[in-house]
């Protein structure tokens, strides 16, 4: 049957030539679609019809770029919100005291490792304050000795760590890093990392100790506000040498440390773009320095929540997702609001496994 379509093709294309020219490729175009249509027919497939401009290969390479699901390579997992410092420009403020059952938290974990997480970063409120640290060391260890993942890291006041949390659990933690904004200890109190008698600046010189001891990556995150903008941490910093010193200007989130349903009012530590930039430029020769301005924070981070929920913070306040637990992280990601492009623009991706730091412990 199949040799016969040559034969009618070219029988149809002689007749055409005996009408004018004019009439010739309105004779012709149909033919061809029906010879399109034959050739399809005999391959067992029905003709699709092709948008305008558009090849079907070009189209369906669109529609799943469209489709494609954001991966959550990297996530921070805020899974307190209870915290004992009370630093004034705060933007995961203490409104609950909701934690989820162990287990509950280690499926959102395995949720997040089979959508393709790599990094996982505990924080807070301040995360050794459950259960002094024992829930947090257990979710530490599942995350490498269960889950795998190339990178399990926490960001923490340091207060509260004590060395057997070293002993039992350090060997499982990639990177530890200490909040400290300023080695002046009456900055440090006016700006809420006070604690008593303790002092702030003694305490991460211990837990620098540690860290080397216990070959976990040390790292400084530092908020620069209106009462530190001018200080000078050069010395301070190389003689601690961190792996990282995450430096981040003051930001506003509302109803969490700015507006009326706020538990705080930072906007007397805001500073200015101009002022953030002064402060870099002082520090410009600490290698390990990474900056981050609001611009870069705002969206390029993705957050949970204790109820393991994303927090979108694009239109400048925490407007939460769908729980993981309840849609899967497919889902809950597409509410994020997460800028891939800024997270790799501020090199949110890195070396992050102690195992490839080469570090001289």
């Amino acid at each position: 049957m199949w040799m016969l379509v040559p034969i009618a093709f070219a029988g149809k294309l002689l007749s055409a030539f005996q009408k004018p020219l004019s009439s010739l490729w309105s004779s012709l175009v149909p033919w061809f679609f029906w010879l399109r249509a034959v050739l399809w027919l005999a391959g067992g497939k029905s003709p699709q019809p092709r948008a305008r401009g558009l090849l079907p290969e070009s189209r369906a390479g669109a529609k799943e770029g469209l489709d494609q699901p954001t991966i959550p390579t990297s996530v921070n997992y805020h899974f307190t919100r209870q915290c004992n410092y009370k630093c004034g420009f705060c933007f995961h403020t203490a409104k609950t005291s909701f934690v989820l059952p162990l287990a509950e938290a280690k499926r959102g974990l395995r949720l997040l490792q089979e959508a393709g997480m790599e990094k996982i970063n505990f924080s807070g409120g301040e995360p050794f304050i459950h259960d002094r640290g024992e829930y947090l060391g257990k979710l530490v260890r599942f995350c490498k000795e269960e889950l795998g993942l190339p990178s399990v890291s926490i960001v923490s006041n340091g207060s509260l760590i004590r060395e057997r949390w070293f002993q039992n659990y350090g060997e499982y933690l990639d990177i530890l890093a200490i909040s400290c904004d300023s080695f002046d200890e009456q900055v440090n109190v006016l700006i809420g990392r006070g604690q008593g008698k303790k002092n702030h600046v003694e305490n991460l010189q211990k837990l620098r100790t540690w860290c080397r001891d216990y070959r976990v990556a040390f790292k400084i995150n530092s908020v620069i506000n209106r009462f530190n903008v001018d200080e000078d941490m050069r010395e301070q910093i190389k003689a601690l040498n961190p792996v990282r010193w995450k430096v981040f200007q003051c930001l506003l989130i509302e109803g969490e440390n700015s507006g009326e349903d706020a538990l705080r009012e930072a906007q007397r530590f805001v500073i200015s773009d101009e002022e953030f930039e002064g402060f870099l430029d002082r520090h410009k020769e600490v290698s390990c320095l990474v900056p981050e301005s609001n611009q870069k924070m705002r969206d390029s981070y993705l957050i949970l929540d204790e109820y393991m929920r994303f927090l979108n913070c694009q239109n400048g306040r925490k407007d939460p997702s769908k729980s993981i637990l309840d849609v899967g992280v497919e889902e809950a990601i597409k509410f994020s609001g997460f800028d891939e492009k800024m997270f790799l623009k501020r090199g949110g991706k890195y070396v992050w496994s102690k195992a490839d730091l080469k570090l001289d412990w």
